[in-house]
């Protein structure tokens, strides 16, 4: 977890010295995972098995979908480091995806925490062939 406080004026001083505001781990990896996957040509986020075993266990009732599978950060008081492993579709150019994830990555969680991201390492662990079936089947009927 990290601490980190804002500059703001007002009549009493400074506010950050009032108080501190603690970011989560948790809270920055779904920053990252929402930030990578909103970038064209990334297909998933995370390795098969981690897939695999997150389309089950979002098929439990009640379970919502994992936006920070394949993330894993480290975070200080005032920097973070990212981890990410992605599955791109054929035919982009991978490292143009890395560093359009590398950019939005950095930029969303800068602007949203106030981090500095010191590094941003992606992974780029399969390619979606486009006649291939993903391999999370789509959610089936509880109720025959």
């Amino acid at each position: 977890m990290t601490e980190t406080g804002q500059n703001l004026s007002g009549k009493h001083g400074d506010p950050g010295g009032r108080g501190r505001t603690t970011i989560s781990d948790s809270v920055v990896e779904k920053i990252v995972g929402m930030a990578a996957r909103d970038v064209s040509g990334v297909h998933a986020m995370g390795s098969g098995i981690s897939r695999a075993f997150g389309a089950a266990r979002e098929r439990v009732p009640g379970a919502a979908k994992s936006v920070s599978r394949g993330v894993n950060v480290e975070v200080g008081e005032k920097q973070t480091a990212v981890d990410l492993e992605i599955v791109v579709d054929y035919g982009v150019s991978i490292t143009e995806v890395a560093g359009s994830v590398r950019e939005s990555v950095i930029s969303a969680v800068e602007w949203m925490t106030g981090l500095e991201v010191v590094e941003v390492n992606v992974t780029v662990s399969d390619v979606k062939l486009p006649d291939e079936e993903d391999e999370e089947p789509e959610e089936q009927p509880r109720l025959r």
